[in-house]
């Protein structure tokens, strides 16, 4: 029985690195890998590789350096900070910071808000926009999982209305990086500002797959990862208003943040920050990084966003047809299955061990996914049934009787350089594994699931 249940016709993939890789199975033989953990970090574009291999051997000091090299680095800097700014359709006053990656860009601006905010969060979120404001020893409101947008808006507003004076700030997900369902920023954004709030969006998920305009979206900031955008060189974003982060004390107190540093009479140090995005980028900047960062931009916004969502669409679609054929397989969702998403999904397996069949997957298949709770306990734990996560043998299995619930997930996530092969792939070892079972023993090592030596 096909595991697909209809043919669709989906275009080339995007050009990615690694499309070729082989991989051994525990059999011994091997197979082109099946890169579906995009969620995670995807693959660079060729382009983007392309890009910084031509500009290496050009590397130089960025800011200050009278050398060409460090001029023209400075410049390359520059230019994709302006590229960037595009890319997000920024308004006029904004800023873009580079940081290393979503978690440093919600720091930071954790950091430099006013001392007596209050910020407001759904459960769903990332760890990484879910923890930096208390940490900062701000107040926090967190808002329990909702169950639809036009819940998610009545909740926060509803929040809002009792909070009263003062800075508040808002922090939403564009994507959720456990069931792929878009959120409503802009219905979100607009409550936010009704009532006086500010509001961050962490775009780690959307940006990769959809166009993120913060003038239509009408976010105050808007912060996503290099390394989830095909640009893995170790930078990120921080955009948008620029008056708190001016006001703020520097995110790192170091030479590129300071203006002038001054000896004092008493042996003190006096030091004037730099405005603007430099106070917030002490230290040598990641011009390769930011550089790759501006190449993915612009190589998404070539290809189209209209068409790389379609495509997308069609890979999604051809998924969710291919599990459901699979009765053992309950796909997690806040919203519902019809939700538009992108392309992240969880799921768990009746019968199954998420880890052991995410191994199983990897071992005997070259199909790597993820398992586990994605850095996104409280919204895997209410989409899983409230269970708390505890450690078992990777091949007992966690929910062998109907109606036993899974202590975590599985997720499967691509992107513009998934070939359809590997989706097909996926749902044919899907079947293959709740129908067969593991063709190997497996045992946990190291906290991982790693299939034995020796023959099931």
């Amino acid at each position: 029985m096909s595991v697909v249940a209809r043919n669709v016709t989906v275009c080339s993939p995007l050009e990615v690195l690694g499309r070729d890789v082989e991989v051994p199975l525990v059999s011994g033989e091997k197979v082109t890998y099946a890169a579906l953990d995009y969620a995670a970090s995807a693959p660079a574009l060729q382009r983007v590789w392309d890009d910084v291999a031509a500009y290496a051997p050009y590397y130089g000091s960025v800011h200050r350096g009278a050398g060409y090299l460090s001029q023209l680095s400075t410049d390359l800097y520059e230019q994709s900070r302006a590229t960037v700014a595009e890319f997000l359709d920024l308004r006029d006053g904004d800023q873009v910071v580079f940081t290393r990656a979503t978690t440093d860009s919600l720091n930071l601006l954790a950091g430099a808000l006013p001392g007596d905010t209050r910020v407001f969060a759904f459960e769903t979120e990332h760890h990484a926009s879910l923890l930096p404001w208390a940490e900062r020893g701000l107040a926090v409101t967190y808002l329990r999982a909702p169950r639809s947008p036009e819940q998610a808006v009545a909740a926060l507003g509803e929040a809002l209305r009792a909070a009263g004076e003062g800075p508040k700030l808002v922090c939403v997900t564009g994507a959720s990086n456990v069931t792929g369902e878009i959120w409503p920023v802009r219905e979100l954004a607009a409550t936010a500002h009704a009532y006086g709030a500010r509001i961050v969006l962490d775009a780690a998920q959307l940006a990769p797959h959809h166009r993120v305009s913060v003038r239509e979206l009408d976010v105050d900031w808007v912060a996503f990862s290099g390394h989830k955008l095909y640009a893995p060189f170790g930078a990120g974003v921080l955009a948008g208003r620029a008056d708190w982060l001016d006001e703020a004390q520097p995110y790192l107190a170091g030479g590129g943040a300071s203006r002038t540093v001054a000896r004092e009479v008493d042996g003190s140090v006096a030091v004037e920050w730099h405005q603007g995005s430099a106070r917030h980028e002490a230290g040598s900047p990641n011009v390769i990084g930011a550089y790759a960062v501006a190449s993915a931009c612009r190589a998404l916004t070539e290809a189209g966003f209209d068409a790389l969502q379609e495509r997308e669409q069609q890979l999604i679609d051809r998924l969710r047809e291919g599990l459901a054929q699979v009765p053992e397989v309950r796909v997690l969702t806040l919203f519902g299955e019809d939700h538009p998403r992108v392309g992240v999904l969880s799921f768990v397996v009746q019968g199954w061990n998420s880890s052991h069949f995410a191994a199983a997957l990897s071992a005997e298949y070259g199909i790597g996914v993820r398992d586990g709770l994605f850095c996104a306990h409280p919204l895997v734990r209410t989409l899983l049934g409230g269970e708390e996560a505890a450690p078992s043998e990777c091949g007992a299995p966690e929910a062998s009787l109907p109606g036993e619930r899974s202590l975590n997930a599985i997720r499967v996530s691509f992107g513009a350089g998934t070939p359809v092969e590997h989706v097909d792939r996926f749902l044919r070892a899907v079947r293959e594994l709740v129908t067969d079972g593991a063709q190997w023993s497996y045992r946990t090592e190291g906290g991982r699931c790693v299939p034995d030596t020796r023959r099931g």
